[in-house]
């Protein structure tokens, strides 16, 4: 599932971070890269003979390759790869001079990734034009070494581990695809943050999780420097063809997603549109953390858009132990992970700032029907893991021989389609009770700040209640309230946990805001856990 994580505002290969590492370790792809002799592009670089290419075409490999056993990918090389550990690999630098389509105006400029230790499955690369595709063969003359360094002996079967699209000047990166079948884009503000996959195979249950590959890539270029991005999934349980289109515009990235899914094999969860961020700390649970910053997070919820209509917020945690939630989504019109908090004190981190980081939704094209958004957490005691994994599930059953057609939109922005009712900026918890009175015991408050979108003219005569339910505990103290000096409303509430029974179950927790039965905010859902309220308390006590 979730791994290790780079920190850094560019996906170079001086930031390969150690969760691609995992995810490139645990993936397989289903080909033995063949080597061809190159013929020079107009641009430069080398590529070989044409080939006929088009999408249809491409599902029907995956559906070919679906029928037929799996064959772990041939790793050429791979004793000379494993020698090429972080500090080797973060010597090979691609040579500018190299870069795909550098020399035609408007055009997304593309460049390599070498293969190293954490990505020894070989990537084959193909330039695609009017329906023709020409491999791009791998090769170490791609790449700037020192004399000495291994990787020179390479033999040119080797193969590519990812690539990387970078802006018209050619200085910065804005999207890579690196390591199984990641990838990730530097968003809104040029600012890279959390990833998603193509897919996401039995994630947080009792056994392996699959991690699926892209084991060949064929790209295209698009109007204003787009790329589309077209991809063949391989792995022992599924296939797959994927369309990614891309483009990059002032507010953010856009992509449409168009892919075509065989399973070999049955799947007890199978994941849609993953999306891969991290939570360590934040306003709700800073007492996890010793850090000196006041939040460290890519993102600080999961936001859903539900078929009936409702908005819901759900707050990111850090459990004390692996958690997944699923919510019914049928007819689901969007979900993603956002960052919310935007202003840079609330982070004070001025090298990876986690204020730019983007949220990421994904908007359904088409009805996808009956199915679930699940959201795995892990616990984390560090910034450098992902440890937050969201996806839909499809309510099919995900069987050997079933097959899946699946498109959505990917928006890389700063939020995601604006509600009209209010929603939650900020999630904070603290000891339950009142001030210069003495504390109730096993009692906790929890504070909620909305935006206040639609209260204009409100006060706290005008009726607004919090509905608030818990799934298990006493619930008192609940008041709505502006928060004076300024447009925003809080909602403050307690919840007495009772006596330690040592099971550590979590409590539930769902609350709105409404004023005569009509609802003003959308729907905060969390889930608190008693072993870390206990803690926090006897802190203070």
């Amino acid at each position: 599932m979730a791994g290790p994580k780079h920190q850094g505002d560019r996906l170079t290969t001086a930031n390969l971070s150690r969760r691609d590492a995992l995810a490139a370790a645990l993936a397989a792809g289903a080909f033995s890269l063949l080597p061809r002799i190159a013929a020079a592009a107009g641009d430069g670089i080398a590529t070989g003979p044409a080939e006929p290419f088009s999408f249809d075409a491409l599902k029907e490999r995956a559906r070919d390759l679906a029928s037929q056993p799996y064959q772990a990918p041939a790793v050429p090389d791979a004793d000379l790869l494993e020698r090429i550990d972080y500090d080797l690999h973060n010597q090979i630098t691609y040579r500018a001079e190299e870069t795909l389509w550098s020399g035609d105006v408007g055009a997304a400029k593309v460049r390599f990734f070498h293969p190293g230790r954490y990505f020894k499955e070989p990537v084959r690369m193909y330039a695609l034009k009017d329906g023709t595709a020409r491999e791009i063969p791998f090769s170490t003359k791609l790449f700037d070494m020192p004399a000495d360094h291994p990787a020179r002996m390479l033999g040119a079967g080797t193969g590519f581990a990812g690539f990387r699209v970078m802006d018209p000047e050619e200085k910065n990166d804005w999207m890579a695809f690196l390591g199984a079948a990641y990838w990730r884009t530097a968003g809104y503000t040029g600012q890279f943050g959390l990833s998603v996959r193509g897919l996401a195979v039995d994630t947080a249950i009792n056994g392996p999780e699959e991690f699926p590959r892209f084991t060949s890539f064929w790209l295209e270029q698009a109007p204003d420097g787009g790329l589309v991005t077209y991809a063949l999934m391989e792995s022992p349980r599924t296939t797959g063809a994927y369309r990614i289109a891309s483009r990059h515009e002032a507010n953010g990235i856009f992509q449409d997603v168009d892919a075509k899914l065989y399973l070999r094999g049955d799947m007890e969860r199978l994941g849609i549109a993953p999306l891969t961020s991290m939570f360590w700390f934040g306003k709700s649970n800073r007492f996890v953390s010793p850090d000196w910053r006041p939040e460290v997070h890519d993102s600080d919820g999961l936001e859903l858009w539900l078929g009936s209509g409702e908005r819901i917020w759900r707050p990111l945690n850090n459990p004390p132990r692996v958690m997944t939630n699923a919510f019914a989504a049928e007819g689901i019109k969007g979900f993603g992970l956002a960052q919310r908090e935007r202003d840079f004190k609330q982070y004070e981190d001025d090298g990876v700032f986690y204020d730019k980081r983007a949220t990421v939704w994904v908007e359904p094209k088409g009805d996808w029907g009956k199915g679930e958004v699940m959201l795995v957490e892990l616990s984390t005691n560090d910034e450098i893991h992902d440890n937050i994994v969201a996806f839909w599930r499809p309510g099919a059953p995900a069987v050997a021989g079933a097959s899946f057609d699946i498109s959505y939109g990917l928006n890389w922005v700063e939020a995601g389609p604006p509600a009209e009712v209010a929603q939650f900026v900020a999630t904070r918890i603290g000891a339950g009770g009142v001030p210069g009175q003495p504390r109730p015991a096993n009692t906790i408050k929890l504070v909620c700040d909305l935006d206040g979108r639609g209260f204009e003219g409100l006060d706290r005569t005008s009726g607004v209640e919090a509905k608030v339910d818990v799934s298990r505990g006493t619930l008192g103290l609940t008041v709505a309230y502006p928060i004076a000096g300024t447009s925003l409303w809080r909602v403050m509430f307690d919840v007495d946990m009772g006596p330690d029974n040592g099971k550590d179950e979590p409590i539930d927790m769902r609350m709105f805001v409404h004023r005569e039965g009509k609802a003003l905010s959308e729907t905060w859902i969390y889930q608190v856990f008693p072993s870390q309220m206990r803690a926090l308390l006897a802190e203070h006590a």
